[in-house]
Order: C-alpha cells, then structure tokens, then sequence
C-alpha cells in the first residue's frame, strides 16, 4: 500500500494536487488551518491509494510525498 504524506505547515492550499489524483481521495481540509492561514491538503481512504503520485509530481511547493 502506497502511503502519502503533507507538509501541512507548507502547504498553501492551490489544489492542484486535488486536481491530479486520479482516484479522488486527496481533499482539502476544512477542519484545519495551518500556520500561514490556509487549509491543507490531506489524504482520506488512504488504501484506496494507488502510489502513482500525480499530487505530488503537481505540487508546485514540493510538500507532498509519496511513498511505495
């Protein structure tokens, strides 16, 4: 199972990354604020996964990882 993780603190909120997933579990968060003010994005049904990190190949901060 692919696992993705966030720099929350970095992340400026563009949803880009919410654009690229192809399996439409990467939301923005609307619970959250990070330091800068913006909701961040995060990964919901993370086994639904498929590890192709098209989020964070978009991710114009680098803030995404994705790991195999």
């Amino acid at each position: 199972m692919a696992k993705v993780t966030f720099r929350e603190d970095l992340c400026k909120g563009c949803g880009l990354c919410v654009e690229a997933c192809p399996k439409k579990i990467v939301l923005m968060s609307h619970e959250k604020l990070n330091a800068r003010g913006y909701h961040p994005a995060q990964v919901e049904e993370m086994e639904k996964c498929i590890g192709c990190a098209f989020c964070a190949t978009m991710c114009p901060d680098c803030v995404i990882t994705v790991e195999k």
